[in-house]
């Protein structure tokens, strides 16, 4: 097998290739969009064909190169399912594993923390964790959904329970290290190592990190597999107007957002929207909403939802009523359940979106 381990300098980034060279079947894990080219020079200098993509999450220091090289190769994207990246192909949940060459696999484990979509890779006696557990020390928890508590657990019930030889090839490192060992980081990572959850949780949350420098530009592009503004929209025509070919796991998980909020059809939102006393909020792209939109929305893309909400002053009091629409009712529905989460109360999906509006 061939095994490659890319850095990117300017993010500090790992990217690492898979590939048989007889099946010529390949494997990237965290691509970078800035070395698009260098990955298909690589790729046909090797002959080699690009099966999957796959993201440890939703990254907020870099843009991933998954969607490009999709149009460029026809490769899969993969990203967690809960990482709101529904324009990804397979929407990749916990035990998943991806059987690529011959009989190669690599095994999904579920790291939440650092993101509550974070997940770790692992192939043959190789781990990779991404932001979850880094060389001597984690991701921060203090943005896009972490919880320190969890990514203690993750680490110390998950990986930490994987063989002590087992290989950590992590997401980032800024000291120019390149791997490290379950066993080294269990009894040495100054983070984790003999350190109770509280312990940890109190060290995360007393990092007093700067902002990410790229994250209002990484995050909503990486939700569209890094997509740019027009790329992106055609990705959401396609699977908006053509559902066969979202995959089925997608599908699940609208149908399943579906069962945890409250839709509303057009009839009644234009009753409540007449009554007052509720915050309107149009989930779509700002290209979309340009092109036409309901009178008195708020312009909140689904892609950013998180990292915008708590600038909106219409939003401040989570006990609000609320109504979400987008094109077709899909993406406000994965919307509605996103801010439930985030602990709002009473929030309501408009069924048939902005298609449906028109046409009453």
């Amino acid at each position: 097998m061939l095994f490659k381990q890319l850095f990117d300098q300017e993010t500090w980034t790992y990217t690492y290739l898979i590939a048989d060279p007889f099946t010529k079947e390949s494997v990237l894990i965290d691509p970078v969009n800035t070395h698009i080219d260098a990955y298909i020079a690589l790729l046909e200098t090797q002959g080699l064909q690009l099966k999957y993509t796959l993201e440890t999450h939703v990254h907020a220091d870099h843009i991933t190169a998954s969607g490009l090289l999709r149009q460029r190769l026809g490769s899969q994207t993969g990203v967690s399912q809960l990482c709101g990246a529904t324009t990804a192909d397979i929407q990749i949940q916990d035990g998943d594993v991806f059987e690529f060459a011959a009989g190669e696999q690599i095994k999904v484990i579920a790291t939440p923390g650092h993101t509550s979509g974070s997940i770790s890779y692992c192939w043959r006696d190789r781990l990779f964790t991404g932001d979850s557990l880094l060389i001597g020390g984690c991701g921060r928890t203090d943005f896009q959904g972490g919880d320190a508590g969890a990514q203690y657990d993750s680490i110390t019930q998950r990986l930490f329970t994987l063989p002590d030889e087992t290989l950590v090839y992590p997401g980032h490192d800024y000291q120019q290290r390149w791997v490290s060992s379950i066993v080294q980081e269990r009894t040495t990572n100054p983070r984790l190592a003999g350190k109770s959850r509280e312990q940890f949780i109190d060290i995360m949350n007393n990092l007093n990190l700067p902002k990410p420098r790229l994250i209002d530009e990484a995050v909503p592009a990486n939700r569209y597999c890094g997509l740019d503004e027009n790329e992106r929209q055609d990705a959401v025509a396609l699977r908006d107007e053509q559902p066969l070919r979202i995959t089925t796991k997608t599908e699940d998980l609208v149908t399943a957002a579906k069962q945890q909020v409250i839709e509303v059809d057009v009839v009644k939102a234009k009753q409540l929207l007449a009554e007052g006393h509720i915050v309107l909020v149009d989930t779509r792209e700002e290209s979309e909403y340009a092109a036409g939109h309901i009178e008195g929305a708020l312009l909140l893309p689904r892609g950013v939802l998180e990292f915008k909400i708590g600038s909106i002053p219409e939003l401040a009091d989570k006990g609000k009523s609320v109504l979400i629409y987008c094109r077709t009712g899909g993406r406000s529905a994965l919307a509605s359940l996103t801010m439930q989460q985030l602990g709002y109360t009473n929030v309501l999906s408009m069924a048939g979106g902005f298609e449906a509006w028109k046409n009453i």
